[in-house]
């Protein structure tokens, strides 16, 4: 992936560090999965599907409710330890695709949730706007969910910035201000 905004549109493939994402990447905290049961995401039986979902942690997390997730990323690593950490936990009601965001392949009408966390600012918007309007199901739900790491409100992370820097002196990834949505 190239993004003009990201390492100096520097190309970048998170799926080369699929491994760590599997160990290190399930940092959402339980009160914002047990908000979206509060806001009817992950009723039984709904079909969810989770945009560039990496290792589908969503999914994982959100297993338990009896909803059927498809998780999609257009990474086929991100989408193999997915599947592998389904297999490990037994979790058999999540599927698994690679894809864009903005051209899944799935039918109209298919979904009753689309969920895209931590992961919009990569895609088209426009185009991937489009394509969750034609494959939601009529009155059916879009949650975008994105966690800001502010430097200049957390001392951790400001720290972690910093040694970014000592070894990534060009990295423009640093000083992050609050996302400006669409």
């Amino acid at each position: 992936m190239k993004l003009d905004f990201i390492d100096n549109g520097n190309e970048f493939d998170f799926g080369r560090t699929s491994e760590d994402y599997a160990k290190f990447r399930d940092i959402y905290p339980k009160n914002m999965y047990d908000k979206l049961i509060v806001f009817g995401i992950g009723k039984k039986g709904q079909k969810i599907l989770d945009l560039g979902s990496g290792t589908a942690v969503l999914p994982v997390n959100m297993y338990h409710t009896g909803a059927e997730f498809t998780a999609t990323d257009i990474s086929e690593n991100q989408i193999e330890f997915g599947r592998k950490i389904a297999k490990e936990r037994k979790l058999d009601n999540i599927n698994f695709k690679v894809c864009s965001a903005e051209n899944t392949g799935f039918e109209d009408n298919t979904f009753d949730v689309v969920t895209a966390v931590q992961c919009f600012q990569y895609f088209n918007a426009d185009k991937a706007t489009k394509e969750i309007r034609r494959v939601l199901k009529p009155d059916g739900l879009f949650c975008k969910i994105f966690m800001d790491w502010l430097p200049f409100e957390d001392e951790v992370i400001g720290e972690m910035e910093n040694h970014v820097l000592k070894y990534s002196p060009d990295w423009n990834g640093c000083g992050f201000e609050k996302f400006r949505y669409i």
